[in-house]
């Protein structure tokens, strides 16, 4: 499974709930909220992430490829549609780069899509229930198809228009908004 499993990682958006870069913030252990997104994905999955390169720890960088969205800044979809452009696998998760525990649901995404051929996602459920297609698993192919062209500005939710699942996710696949969130988070760890 892994060598069909790749990960696109959304780290270009401007941080305007959190008044400053989000995924540059400290969390823990000497990890930015990105580095901690990063460094917890599956091992063997390769990582493309969208957003203005900036250093990573050294336990990923060999697994990370830089994209930028086009326009810079242009949303999620933009995002998705930069991160597609490199990759080569048959499924890809979806995930924002302010959801430093993001990696302990993907396979779990992974395997509820795999088990149902009719399905073109898995997508987790936030906080509130709703479904999230930032977080999610996906058939490269079919995500290619629903991703419009040109994508900036066009909401993520489209996405769920894909024949899919939702999967319940765990409270430490939450992503950071607001320095309550940070805060939050960082009393946890």
């Amino acid at each position: 499974m892994s060598r069909s499993v790749q990960v696109i990682v959304l780290a270009g958006g401007s941080s305007r709930r959190f008044g400053s870069d989000k995924l540059a913030a400290p969390l823990s252990d000497g990890l930015s909220v990105l580095d901690a997104c990063l460094t917890g994905m599956p091992s063997a999955w390769p990582l493309v992430v969208v957003g203005p390169s900036r250093p990573v720890p050294a336990a990923v960088s060999e697994r990370v490829r830089w994209v930028r969205e086009s326009p810079p800044g242009g949303g999620p979809l933009a995002g998705v549609a930069a991160g597609l452009a490199l990759v080569e696998a048959e499924v890809v998760c979806l995930v924002a780069g302010d959801t430093p525990g993001a990696g302990g649901v993907l396979p779990a995404l992974v395997s509820a899509l795999l088990a149902d051929p009719a399905l073109d996602a898995a997508v987790a459920s936030d906080g509130e229930g709703r479904a999230n297609p930032l977080l999610a698993a996906y058939r490269v192919e079919a995500l290619r198809g629903a991703v419009p062209s040109p994508a900036a500005g066009v909401a993520a939710r489209t996405l769920l228009t894909l024949p899919h699942v939702v999967v319940p996710a765990p409270a430490e696949a939450r992503d950071v908004d607001t320095p309550a969130d940070l805060a939050a988070m960082t009393r946890k760890s």
